[in-house]
Parts: C-alpha cells; structure tokens; sequence
C-alpha cells in the first residue's frame, strides 16, 4: 500500500501537442502543473524553464488552420507533478 509513484523526469521543454518534437506522452499519464512568477497558470500549452517561458493561448483568437493564436509570456519558469 505504501508504494511510491514513480514519475518519469520532467524536461526542461515540454508541449501539450502532440505534433511537437517536445511532446513526451509519459509525463502526460500524470498531473503536471506549471508555475510563472510564483503562480500557478492553468492554461500553458507549452513551456521552456531554461529559456524561463511559457506560451499560452490569446483569447479566443484562432490562426489560419483553425488553433489557437499563441502568446509568450516570461519570467521565472516552475514544473511539478500535482
């Protein structure tokens, strides 16, 4: 009963697209929270720690092809496991 979860390591580049060569499918089977500045953001489509950046979604602003239009946002870049 008192197994410990062991959660593959979180990369320094991580997108929830499934089309990006920064997408890992194993990190997803779990929870995965991002903090900016201290905060935790809900919305993060994809994040750099090293770089310290998020991209999260414009409104409801969509491109060409019909996703959402993206905005980067920096500061100091946090990920864990909920």
């Amino acid at each position: 009963m008192n197994e410990a979860t062991q959660y593959p390591p979180l990369p320094d580049r991580l997108s929830i697209d499934p089309r990006s060569p920064y997408h890992v499918a194993t990190v997803f089977e779990h929870d995965v929270g991002i903090r900016l500045n201290d905060r935790e953001r809900m919305d993060v489509e994809e994040y750099c720690i090293s770089e310290g950046w998020v991209m999260v979604p414009a409104g409801k602003k969509l491109d060409r092809r019909g996703n959402p239009l993206m905005i980067k946002l920096k500061g100091k870049v946090e990920a864990f496991y909920r």
